[in-house]
């Protein structure tokens, strides 16, 4: 599969764009590049990649500016954005313009390799929503485990993020005791009182969003916006 993906990797400095390039191909038949946004659109619009890695700051047409081109046209390319820092901004514009994930520069193999199975993960699965909307103003990046509630990132524990991605991988659904066990907890018998008390503290931070117990079975996470 990932040789026969296209890539598309634009980054205005020469340097950097060059040596992801020459990473990039060494693991797919072809890699484009361009030096902003409006030459990489050009690109997008010629050859429909099937998955873009954009740089933010650009002359011509920055990365944000490019994505939000794309995105009229087409909601379901994977893009993943090249940034100098990770604002709270960001991470809100990943959640609108349906991001795959943001790379903290500076730039690294493992990085790329992380943010792209990201990316063949959504291809794998791309009738399954990434971006969960929990409720009315609250969503869920379940790529870059990123909640937010009425445009505010929420800070969430280790814990919370991987009973919160268990819950809402199975919405309205039991998740039974034992898989909650086995995904955070392992191999630890006396887990009760410690998921109880994670209960807890995520119910504070999901606000409206209902987390029902099912006695002696599990819990469950209620949305009423799931299709």
């Amino acid at each position: 599969m990932r040789k026969n993906t296209t890539i598309l990797y634009v980054d205005d400095n020469s340097l950097i764009r060059e040596e992801a390039v020459e990473y990039l191909s060494l693991i797919y038949n072809k890699v484009l590049e361009a030096s902003n946004g409006q030459e990489a659109l050009n690109i997008y619009k010629e050859t429909k990649p099937d998955i873009i890695i954009t740089d933010i700051e650009m002359p011509i047409m920055n990365g944000l500016q490019m994505v939000k081109s794309i995105r009229r046209q087409d909601k379901n390319i994977p893009i993943i954005i090249v940034t100098a820092f990770l604002h709270t901004e960001y991470l809100l514009e990943a959640i609108e313009l349906h991001l795959i994930k943001y790379i903290v520069k500076p730039i690294s193999n493992y990085k790329l390799d992380i943010a792209l199975e990201l990316a063949h993960e959504y291809l794998r699965n791309e009738e399954k929503k990434c971006i969960l909307q929990l409720a009315e103003n609250s969503y869920y990046d379940q790529l870059n485990k990123v909640l937010t509630i009425n445009k505010k990132v929420i800070s969430l524990t280790h814990n919370e993020m991987l009973l919160l991605s268990l819950l809402s991988n199975n919405p309205n659904n039991v998740v039974t005791y034992t898989e909650i066990k086995n995904k955070i907890w392992h191999y630890q018998d006396n887990y009760i009182d410690s998921l109880r008390s994670l209960i807890r503290s995520l119910r504070i931070k999901l606000e409206d969003i209902t987390i029902n117990n099912i006695s002696g079975i599990g819990y469950r996470i209620i949305i009423k916006y799931h299709s």
